[in-house]
């Protein structure tokens, strides 16, 4: 982690600390906090994913006008989690069993966004995959740890 510039790296891991934070709220909070800490970590698990979206939509944006090609599939790839986000958000508007089966898939959407992080390191700076796969990992995990509490 030390060959990560400071400020993507102590900010990444700080992005871990509001889940890890509703974690703790279902563990070993009061019930009275339960629902308010799954709509939260949804909220946020929901905020994060679409936010790597935007993350590969800019990578491949910025790459456009470079000599490195961008793949066709990438340009859709980063319009999926929003998508997957807007439709997890779904069964709460018509009062379905909700936010358990969301959580679990947005826990694992994260963690297979490292197949596309995985896939566009060449466009990437060389130090990031070292900074996604424990951001994703530690963010999918706990989000699927929230479904299952």
């Amino acid at each position: 982690m030390n060959a990560i510039p400071f400020y993507p790296r102590t900010l990444g891991l700080a992005g871990l600390l509001p889940q890890f934070a509703c974690l703790a709220a279902l563990t070993l909070g009061p019930q009275e906090w339960r629902f308010a800490a799954l709509a939260l970590a949804w909220g946020y698990a929901a905020l994060i994913f679409s936010f790597l979206g935007g993350l590969w939509w800019g990578i491949a944006a910025t790459r456009l006008h470079s000599k490195v090609p961008v793949p066709d599939w990438l340009w859709l790839a980063a319009i999926a989690p929003s998508l997957i986000a807007f439709v997890t958000y779904v069964p709460w508007v018509f009062a379905a069993e909700w936010p358990q089966p969301s959580l679990v898939l947005l826990g694992l959407g994260l963690l297979g966004s490292l197949v596309v992080d995985w896939r566009i390191a060449p466009l990437c700076p060389p130090w990031w995959l070292r900074l996604r796969v424990p951001l994703s990992v530690g963010l999918g995990v706990s989000t699927l740890l929230i479904a299952l509490v």
